[in-house]
């Protein structure tokens, strides 16, 4: 199911015996993340959530057993590529080519030599650095390679209050928006901001709820001292 079926999961007829008859396997939709999680499906049943890393198995655990895949998001509507793409193949096939005659060959000029720029920085060491000018506390980088396919790196972070979680948000938007196009879930609320940046997935929360949920420990990675301090 999507994450946004999970969020209303509670409101289904005997919704906890569907949990205890077949094993869940939940994909990440848009905006909806972070209710799904922290809804009451989620929380009854937090024990018997799998780790990624397991869910090759799902099928062959006994139930309750389930996962929640932080796929890569895209915000694209399929009924509209649907549309354009029926618009595309009705179109005619036998459009007037142009003419030889208006066909202009065009000879380029020879450009004076210009310096090459430096070369930019990689997009996690873009989002390593915007963090630690903001800040940021505890910052772990995960690989994900051999994990999953949805991204390349995790970046986890923490911010000492709601404020400072959307001012490291705003500053990661400003760097990443200049080369990207993001997805940016959980602002409003400041307590635990997910920022899909393709490659990288960037987590940042406030001490408490990232010692709540513990990525780290689902991710396979020990939870910083400081944080670990704080259960």
């Amino acid at each position: 199911m999507g994450a946004d079926n999970l969020v209303q999961l509670r409101r289904w007829q005997r919704w906890n015996e569907i949990f205890r008859t077949v094993a869940i396997a939940v994909f990440d939709r848009p905006s909806h993340s972070l209710k799904a999680l922290a809804g009451l499906p989620a929380r009854r049943f937090s024990r018997h959530r799998v780790p990624i890393s397991a869910a090759r198995r799902l099928a062959e655990m006994k139930p309750p057993a389930w996962v929640f895949f932080h796929s890569r998001l895209d915000r694209s509507s399929a009924t509209r590529i649907r549309s354009e793409r029926q618009g595309m193949l009705s179109q005619t096939l036998t459009e007037q080519r142009p003419e030889l005659s208006t066909i202009t060959t065009l000879t380029p000029r020879a450009r004076p030599m210009q310096p090459q720029p430096a070369a930019s920085p990689s997009l996690l060491e873009l989002i390593q650095k915007t963090l630690e000018d903001g800040k940021a506390e505890d910052i772990v980088t995960i690989e994900l390679a051999g994990k999953t396919t949805i991204a390349d790196q995790m970046v986890i972070a923490s911010g000492r209050s709601t404020r400072q979680v959307v001012a490291l948000t705003e500053h990661l938007e400003e760097a990443l928006s200049r080369r990207m196009r993001i997805s940016v879930e959980g602002k409003a609320q400041g307590d635990w901001v997910l920022i899909d940046a393709s490659d990288v997935i960037v987590h940042l929360f406030r001490p408490e709820i990232r010692a709540y949920y513990n990525l780290e420990k689902l991710w396979g990675e020990t939870l910083p001292e400081s944080e670990a301090a704080r259960q």
